[in-house]
């Protein structure tokens, strides 16, 4: 595997098989009081560099820049399995979906100076700026700007939920190269940069967003940030489309966290309700404790089958939007399922932060709302997919 834009290998199952009993030892090692302890604010730097330390963050690098070459369908493995034992693959994730842009867009200049430093840990691709809090889902009404000047370009806006920017050495920033009234169609106009932060000194300022999970998202304020020619990836103007292709990966792989998260509280409540023996019987011989879990268990493998389809899709070189779009509502939907379904088997105790229903239960609650909300998935499948009338 050369390049990321060709089709990739579809993995057989024993090399799936290989990969989640590996993640998993992983996993085990850190244990899920790891987790727990990093609350409220915590980043988990140790996890993230264990991870990079055995190329799993380099999964969809090629291998001619120091990666694995692999595709979509092992890297939202990875994910899943982080989110299955009880942790959160969301401290990481960004450095795989950003490769969809990168790889497929960037020069093979701007690769040779990027990928082999990310493959090997020296820097950190894990900051993706296009939202906005004057746009909000809206992507084609950003305001920050890019223009051109001697040698480059100068940036100025503000971005909103930029998550792990202070934790990562490099940013993909969505900017209006053209204004809106001066281009044919709102998604004309938007060009995509790769920022370096430590270059940016001053004019750049990151401001953490305190949240209910441990989320490490930021605000992000460009003051005349001076960027190189080069920075630009892809064509100038046509950055809406580029970033479609991380998009897609973003929202298979949330999808696949989402499977994991599912899988972690229909696993957890299926042990607590065989475990928990309350008028001398166990809670799970009552099917107002045992149905709502097997139902859960359900829609998470259902929504499974999406992700995978997604993911074989984008591994192909095929378009996959509203795969991709469908996967992760159908994941976010059946992780918040099983969520409540544990929850509530778990009674009083699962609101006690020593058996971490009400961390995950927190976490998995996000992916309803992001990285986009549910109904505009509906929006998108109703206009784009079905045919119907623009609904917003």
């Amino acid at each position: 595997m050369s390049d990321f834009s060709e089709p990739v290998a579809v993995a057989t199952e024993t090399e799936v098989a290989a990969v989640r009993n590996t993640i998993r030892e992983l996993c085990a090692s850190f244990g899920i009081s790891y987790w727990r302890d990093l609350e409220p604010d915590r980043y988990p730097l140790e996890f993230v560099d264990a991870l990079t330390r055995d190329g799993w963050l380099a999964a969809l690098i090629p291998e001619q820049y120091g990666g694995a070459g692999l595709g979509l369908q092992i890297a939202s493995v990875i994910l899943e399995e982080i989110n299955a034992s009880g942790g959160n693959g969301a401290a990481c994730h960004a450095q795989m979906y950003t490769m969809g842009t990168l790889l497929r867009h960037g020069t093979p200049e701007q690769k040779q100076r990027h990928l082999p430093a990310i493959a090997s840990g020296e820097r950190r691709l894990q900051a993706f700026a296009v939202t906005e809090p004057g746009a909000g889902s809206d992507t084609t009404r950003i305001a920050t700007t890019a223009r051109r000047v001697a040698g480059g370009w100068r940036l100025r806006g503000q971005k909103v939920f930029t998550s792990r920017a202070l934790h990562s050495d490099l940013m993909i920033v969505l900017a209006r190269t053209t204004p809106l009234e001066d281009s044919q169609r709102a998604s004309d106009g938007l060009s995509v940069f790769l920022l370096d932060i430590r270059e940016a000194g001053r004019a750049l300022t990151i401001r953490p967003i305190r949240t209910m999970t441990n989320h490490g998202t930021t605000e992000v304020f460009f003051d005349d940030v001076e960027l190189p020619e080069d920075s630009l990836i892809g064509e100038e103007d046509r950055g809406f489309h580029h970033i479609l292709d991380g998009l897609n990966a973003e929202r298979i792989l949330i999808a696949a966290e989402c499977v994991g998260d599912g899988r972690w509280f229909v696993s957890t409540a299926s042990r607590y309700a065989v475990d928990r023996v309350v008028f001398d019987r166990p809670i799970g011989v009552n099917q107002g404790v045992q149905f709502p879990i097997a139902r859960a268990h359900v829609a998470v493998e259902a929504a499974d089958l999406m992700r995978q389809k997604a993911a074989a899709l984008f591994d192909a070189g095929a378009p996959c939007g509203a795969e991709a779009n469908m996967a992760k509502l159908l994941a976010s939907e059946a992780s918040w399922q099983a969520a409540n379904a544990c929850l509530d088997a778990h009674g009083g105790w699962g609101f006690a932060t020593e058996y971490d229903v009400e961390r995950k239960f927190r976490e998995t609650r996000l992916y309803q709302t992001a990285p986009v909300a549910n109904n505009l998935v509906l929006a998108y499948v109703g206009h784009h997919v079905l045919g119907m009338p623009r609904s917003y």
